[in-house]
């Protein structure tokens, strides 16, 4: 019986998910308007972002914000798991990352946001996941709840998406609404 259960860990231990995709399709109406999804309806979508597989890890920091995190779903009605996915995307769940732009602490707060989003100390996990999550919220407000284009936002700023009308065409922006969709659909998962 012992071993039969030892083999049964050790077939899950390689069955078992250790890389996630949440590959994003496009589609454009006939009215011009772009929809993005990771679940496409109809065969109108294409593919439209396909990136390499993201591996989740579980670090010992990962449960270390949840008390917060549940704080600004509350507050801001986001996703505890789309906030932690930024929060893992943006800084890997360190509260004293510095970004070379200049964006600090958890959620990579810019300064010239400080003021706006009510953060004083952008190291203290406490205003920078606020801070983080209210502006994620604004964003997906000004994007009609578009996921992905929020997300592109986040990183690239509104500015640029406005521009294009969709997901810029920075490879570092795809790459990170490519993983932050990820870890969101993990996240989701657990």
């Amino acid at each position: 019986m012992t071993d039969l259960i030892c083999i049964l860990v050790f077939c899950l231990a390689f069955i078992s998910p250790k890389h996630t995709l949440a590959d994003i399709y496009k589609y454009i109406d006939g009215k011009g308007v772009v929809h993005y999804t990771n679940a496409p309806t109809s065969s109108d979508f294409v593919l439209y972002i396909r990136e390499a597989p993201v591996k989740i890890t579980s670090r010992p920091l990962s449960r270390d914000y949840d008390a917060i995190i549940q704080k600004a779903q509350e507050k801001y009605g986001i996703e505890f798991s789309l906030i932690k996915a930024v929060i893992q995307a943006e800084s890997g769940f360190n509260s004293q990352a510095v970004s070379k732009k200049g964006a600090k602490g958890l959620m990579q707060i810019m300064p010239e946001n400080y003021k706006a989003l009510a953060v004083s100390d952008p190291f203290d996990p406490s205003q920078n996941i606020m801070g983080g999550t209210r502006y994620l919220k604004q964003l997906l407000k000004r994007y009609e709840n578009k996921l992905p284009l929020a997300l592109a936002a986040y990183n690239a700023g509104p500015e640029a998406v406005d521009k294009y009308r969709q997901i810029p065409p920075y490879r570092e922006t795809r790459n990170y609404v490519q993983k932050v969709m990820t870890l969101y659909s993990k996240y989701k998962n657990i």
